[in-house]
């Protein structure tokens, strides 16, 4: 069975990807926070801005199978169209993303992303691996794709990651209103990650074009 928040067609809005169309693939829950409000300052994660409780999301639902779950979201897919690029996300997707998901989605023409907490194993198969870490407990996917770190956060420097094995090195600016009490001052952390990156060459500046363009 999986359970999904949500999914839809659009571009991809941040990282080496930003402006690739893309099928999203939002699955419910995650293992570094409830999604609750009452738990957020207790949580790994404190700054999420995602909902990914229930179902009840744009073409969200439960789906029995594999096949259930790719036949609904190739409906999404322009029709007639290649170069198929699904992103699967969350909550943390790693909780129901599985063999039997991935091999489906191949046999659909599908090149696999995954945008993960970094924290649980990955299946086999996925074709784009972007971590972006959020706990300073280690790793367990310590390679792939892309890293992309949310910045500032407090417990986690850049420079912890900077000899992991990924293709590129990522840091997005945090939102304002996501900053906690421990991150004062509250300076502007779009210019701070500009100035980080600008004296740290091995990070690359990633935007949220999504918010910036008003897409989904």
């Amino acid at each position: 069975m999986y359970s999904i928040k949500e999914a839809f067609y659009s571009l991809q809005g941040e990282g080496a990807h930003a402006g690739r169309p893309a099928l999203f693939c939002r699955f419910t829950g995650c293992n570094l926070w409830s999604g609750l409000e009452k738990t957020r300052m207790k949580s790994d994660c404190q700054f999420c801005d995602t909902d990914f409780i229930g179902t009840d999301g744009q073409n969200g639902g439960k789906f029995r199978t594999a096949s259930d779950l790719v036949a609904h979201l190739d409906t999404l897919w322009p029709e007639g169209h290649g170069h198929k690029y699904v992103v699967f996300t969350g909550g943390e997707p790693a909780l129901q993303l599985d063999d039997a998901l991935i091999h489906k989605m191949k046999q659909h023409g599908y090149t696999i992303a995954i945008e993960t907490n970094g924290t649980l194993k990955l299946p086999e198969g996925i074709d784009w691996i972007c971590v972006s870490p959020k706990t300073s407990a280690p790793l367990i996917v310590n390679k792939g794709s892309e890293l992309k770190l949310v910045y500032p956060q407090s417990h986690l420097s850049p420079d912890l990651f900077e000899n992991l094995e990924f293709a590129h090195f990522y840091l997005q600016p945090m939102a304002q209103d996501h900053l906690l009490p421990d991150q004062i001052p509250l300076t502007n952390t779009q210019e701070a990650t500009l100035n980080y990156c600008l004296s740290h060459p091995q990070w690359r500046l990633s935007l949220q074009t999504h918010k910036m363009l008003n897409i989904d």
